[in-house]
C-alpha cells in the first residue's frame, strides 16, 4: 500500500508515518487539484489522502504522480478529504470552525485486494451474477461479450435495490433514471442477441448472492421479477417505435450521409434508444451521427440536473447516549404545549465523557427529565434557550436528538455551576420558536400545493426548517415554470387566508394512512404519530393538507401571515428544490427587493416600469460589443500582433504545418482561429495556443486529406502532456485540450513538431 498527500500538508505527511508507519518512499505528496478538494470556488474545502494498493508489477502503470499513473497497477481503495478551510472570494482561506475527516472506502476495490483479485468485476459479488448472465443469455462470458455481462450484472444490482427501496419506474423524476439504468442493461443483452426475458430472470441469482444481507429484496421478489419483466416487454416496443422513427427520418434525408444529432436525442430521450443502437443501424447502410450535435442536447438537458453529493454521520458518541438513554430512559418532551418547563438534570456529557458537575465558562451537553425543547428532527432546527436556577445560566444553542427519544441540550454555562440531580428552569427562546413554527406549517402547505400544481408524483426527499426560512427538496423532473410558481403560491395564499385551525391527532401509522394522511417514505415512524390537519377542509378531504409530523406548528393557518418562494434549484437528476420565506421575512425580503429594484433603475437612470426593456437593451449593447472585440481580437491574432513566437508555414514528415503561440487571447476562440487558419492555407496541420487566464489552452485542426495520418486528438493530448494537463477531446479535424504550465507552451510547440515528424 502507498498514500498520496497534498504537496503542502506536512501534518498528514507526519501523521502518515507515526500511525501506519509508512516508509517516506512510500507517502507520495500531489501538487494538483486532485489532492485537494473544494465544493466550489467559495465554501469548505481541504486537502485529500488517498491510499493506494499496488497489484504488482505484472501490470502496467505507475504510482500516482508518475507519468504512467493511468495503469491499472495501483488502484485507489480509500479517500480521505481534511475539510479545514473555508475558502472566500480572492482566493483567502479561513480555518473552519469545526474541521472534519470525509472518508470513503470502495467495497468492490477493497474484496478485489482481500480476495486476491485484479478487477472488481472477479470477486465474488460479481462472479456469481455474470455466471448466471451467462447462462440465461448463452454468450460467452469472456472476450467481445465481457463488458455486456458486467453491465448486466452491475445494473441488475442498482435495479433491484432501487425499487426495493420503493422506486418504481417511470418517465420523470427517480423512477426515470431507474428506468435508464434498466434500459441500458437490456439494449446490453439484446446486444448477446438474447431473445427473451434476462434481467427477471437473474432475480434469483441476485437473492441467492445478497438476500441474507439485504432481506428487503426477498420481500420485494415478487415486485422485482415483475417490474423487470415488464420492462423488457416495454424495451422490445421502444425498439420497435425507436426504429420505425428512424425509418421515417432517414427516408427525409435525400441522400446525405449523417442523421442529426437532435433527431438522435430525441431517439434517445423520448423511447430510451441508445446512441450506439443508433449508431449500429445507421452503419449498416453506411450512414454515421452528428455525435456533437447528440452531445450538445444531451449536455442542455444535464444542465437542469446536475447531482450533488451530500452526506455525514458522526456516531462516536453512540455508546455514551445508548447508555444514558438505557439507564435514564425518554426525555419527558412538553414543548407542543409550552415554551417552559420546571426540571430536574439528568447527565451532563463534555468532551464525550459524562460528568457530574461543571463550572462557569464550560461547554457541555444536558440531558433534562423534562424539556420544552424541540430537537432537530424532520428537517425543524432544534430550539434555543436557557437553563436557569439561583445563580445559574446555561445557553442552550442547540437541541439534537441523537438516540430516538432522548432531547439533548448542547450549549455553555455562562455563570454559576450546573451539577447532576439539579433542578433548573428550562424556556426556550420563544421569537425562534415561532419563526419555526410558521416556516415548518407553510412547509407542509407548500407541499400539498406542489402535490396540485405539479402532480401526484411530487413527494418529499428532503427539507430544512429555520426560523427564517425553508427549504423543500421534492421528486419532479423539471423546474417550475414562472406560472406554475405563482400558482403555487397563490394555493398556499388561499389556505392561509381560510385562517382554520391548525388540528393535531395521535393514531397509529396504518391509522393514519388510511385517514389519508401522507407519510414520507424512508422515515421511520414509531407505535403513534401526530397527525397535522391545516387548510381550508374539503369535500371528501379532512383539510387542504394532511401529513404524519412530529414538528411544531402554528394554532391556526392565518399565523403564517404570507409565503414567498425566494428560489428554486435542481438537486439532483429527477429531484428539485424550492426555498422559501414566510411572515415577517417574506416582507423584510419583498421590501430588500422592491428598495434594490430602485436602485437599479436609479442606477440605469430608469423608471420602475421601463427597467426591464432599459436591461434587455444595455444586454443586447454589450452583446454587440462583445462580437466587435472578439473580432477584433482575431484579426490582430491572424495579423500575427498578438504572437510570442514568428510562426511561419512549415513542411514536418512532408504535411504542411502551422504552429503559433499568442497571448491573452480566450481559450474559447481559439477554434474560430483554427478554422481561419486552415482556409488561409487550404491543407495541412494547423495548432495555436494561447496563455491567458494563468493557463494555456491549446487548439488544434487537421484537414480531410492528412487525417488518415495524424488525428487532431492525438495533437492536443501531446501538447497537454508538455503543458501540465492531460486528457483533451475533439475529433480528428478539431480538438482541444489546455494544461497550468505558463512557460511550457514553446516546449509544447517543439514536442509537437517531433512528435509530427514521426508520422
Amino acid at each position: 500500500m502507498l498514500v498520496t498527500v497534498y504537496a503542502d500538508d506536512d501534518e498528514a505527511f507526519r501523521l502518515w508515518q507515526k500511525i501506519a508507519g509508512l516508509p517516506e518512499q512510500r507517502i507520495i505528496r500531489i501538487g494538483t487539484s486532485d489532492n485537494f478538494w473544494s465544493m466550489g470556488e467559495t465554501g469548505p474545502c481541504g486537502p485529500c489522502s488517498e491510499i493506494f494498493f499496488d497489484h504488482g508489477d505484472h501490470i502496467w502503470g505507475g504510482p500516482p504522480g508518475s507519468p504512467e499513473e493511468d495503469g491499472d497497477r495501483f488502484v485507489e481503495i480509500w479517500n480521505l478529504v481534511f475539510m479545514q478551510y473555508e475558502q472566500q472570494e480572492g482566493g483567502q482561506r479561513i480555518d473552519l470552525p469545526r474541521p472534519s475527516i470525509d472518508t470513503g472506502m470502495g467495497l468492490e476495490r477493497v474484496s478485489a485486494v482481500l480476495q486476491n483479485v485484479h478487477d472488481n468485476y472477479d470477486i465474488d459479488l460479481f462472479r456469481h451474477l455474470i455466471s448466471a448472465s451467462k447462462d440465461i443469455t448463452g454468450a460467452d462470458e469472456e472476450g467481445e461479450h465481457a463488458v455486456s455481462h458486467r453491465v448486466i450484472a452491475d445494473h441488475l444490482r442498482s435495479t433491484c435495490f432501487m425499487m426495493a427501496d420503493g422506486v418504481t419506474p417511470s418517465n420523470e423524476g427517480r423512477g426515470y433514471v431507474l428506468r435508464r439504468i434498466m434500459r441500458r442493461a437490456l439494449r446490453h443483452a439484446h446486444k448477446l442477441g438474447a431473445k427473451g426475458h434476462v434481467m427477471s430472470q437473474l432475480v434469483p441469482a441476485l437473492l441467492d448472492q445478497m438476500g441474507r444481507a439485504f432481506p428487503e429484496l426477498g420481500r420485494a421478489r415478487g415486485l422485482l421479477v415483475d417490474s423487470l419483466y415488464q420492462e423488457e416487454d416495454r424495451f422490445r416496443v421502444m425498439l420497435d417505435k425507436g426504429m420505425h422513427l428512424l425509418e421515417g427520418e432517414l427516408d427525409k434525408m435525400s441522400g446525405r450521409k449523417t442523421l442529426s444529432g437532435d433527431v438522435a436525442f430525441r431517439l434517445y430521450d423520448t423511447f430510451g434508444f441508445p446512441l450506439d443502437l443508433t449508431q449500429d443501424a445507421l452503419r449498416e447502410r453506411g450512414m454515421n451521427v452528428d455525435v456533437d450535435g447528440f452531445e450538445q442536447a444531451m449536455e442542455q438537458q444535464r444542465e437542469t440536473a446536475r447531482a450533488s453529493w451530500s452526506g455525514s454521520g458522526d456516531k462516536a458518541l453512540a455508546h455514551v447516549w445508548t447508555d444514558i438513554h438505557e439507564e435514564k430512559g425518554d426525555s419527558h418532551f412538553v414543548g407542543y404545549e409550552r415554551d417552559h418547563a420546571e426540571s430536574v438534570v439528568a447527565g451532563i456529557i463534555v468532551d464525550g465523557n459524562r460528568t457530574d458537575i461543571i463550572n462557569e465558562g464550560d461547554e457541555a451537553d444536558i440531558i433534562l427529565r423534562t424539556t420544552p425543547f424541540y430537537a432537530e428532527s424532520g428537517g425543524q432546527q432544534g430550539d434555543h434557550g436557557k437553563l436557569t436556577a439561583d445563580n445559574m445560566l446555561f445557553e442552550v444553542a442547540d437541541c439534537v436528538k441523537p438516540v430516538a427519544g432522548l432531547h439533548v441540550h448542547r450549549g455553555r454555562l455562562a455563570a454559576g455551576r450546573l451539577h447532576v440531580g439539579q433542578n433548573v428552569h428550562a424556556a426556550i427562546d420563544v421569537a425562534r420558536r415561532n419563526g419555526l413554527r410558521r416556516h415548518h406549517s407553510a412547509t407542509h402547505l407548500l407541499h400539498e400545493a406542489l402535490r396540485r400544481v405539479l402532480g401526484d408524483h411530487v413527494a418529499q426527499k428532503g427539507s430544512l426548517v429555520s426560523p427564517n426560512r425553508l427549504r423543500f427538496d421534492f421528486t419532479h423532473a423539471n423546474s417550475l415554470t414562472g406560472d406554475e410558481m405563482r400558482e403555487v403560491e397563490s394555493l398556499v395564499l388561499q389556505a392561509i387566508l381560510d385562517n382554520q385551525t391548525v388540528s393535531t391527532e395521535v393514531m397509529t401509522p396504518d391509522e393514519a394512512v388510511n385517514a389519508g394522511a401522507l407519510a414520507l417514505f424512508g422515515e421511520k415512524y414509531g407505535d403513534e404519530v401526530r397527525v397535522l390537519a391545516m387548510g381550508p377542509r374539503e369535500e371528501n378531504r379532512k383539510a387542504f393538507s394532511v401529513e404524519l409530523c412530529g414538528g411544531t406548528h402554528v394554532s391556526a393557518v392565518g399565523d403564517i401571515g404570507m409565503l414567498k418562494i425566494v428560489s428554486q434549484s435542481a438537486v439532483s437528476a429527477g429531484v428539485r428544490r424550492v426555498e422559501a420565506v414566510v411572515g415577517d421575512t417574506a416582507l423584510h425580503y419583498l421590501q430588500q427587493l422592491e428598495n434594490r429594484l430602485g436602485d437599479a433603475a436609479l442606477e440605469l437612470k430608469s423608471s420602475g416600469d421601463e427597467l426591464v426593456e432599459r436591461i434587455k437593451s444595455l444586454v443586447q449593447e454589450r452583446r454587440d460589443l462583445d462580437r466587435q472585440v472578439q473580432e477584433l481580437r482575431k484579426q490582430v491574432a491572424l495579423a500575427g500582433t498578438a504572437r510570442t513566437n514568428q510562426p511561419h508555414e512549415e513542411e514536418i514528415a512532408g504535411m504542411p504545418c502551422f504552429i503559433a503561440i499568442y497571448d491573452g487571447i480566450p481559450a474559447k476562440e481559439l477554434r474560430g482561429l483554427v478554422d481561419e487558419e486552415k482556409k488561409r492555407i487550404g491543407e495541412g496541420i494547423i495548432v495555436v495556443m494561447s496563455r491567458d487566464d494563468g493557463k494555456v489552452a491549446v487548439a488544434a485542426g487537421v484537414t480531410n486529406t492528412l487525417q488518415e495520418r495524424v488525428s487532431a486528438v492525438d495533437l492536443v493530448r501531446e501538447a497537454a502532456l508538455a503543458l501540465g494537463g492531460k486528457g483533451g477531446g475533439g475529433r480528428p479535424d478539431m480538438a482541444q485540450a489546455g494544461g497550468p504550465d505558463v512557460t511550457a507552451a514553446e516546449d509544447a510547440a517543439s514536442r509537437l513538431r517531433r512528435w509530427i515528424a514521426e508520422k
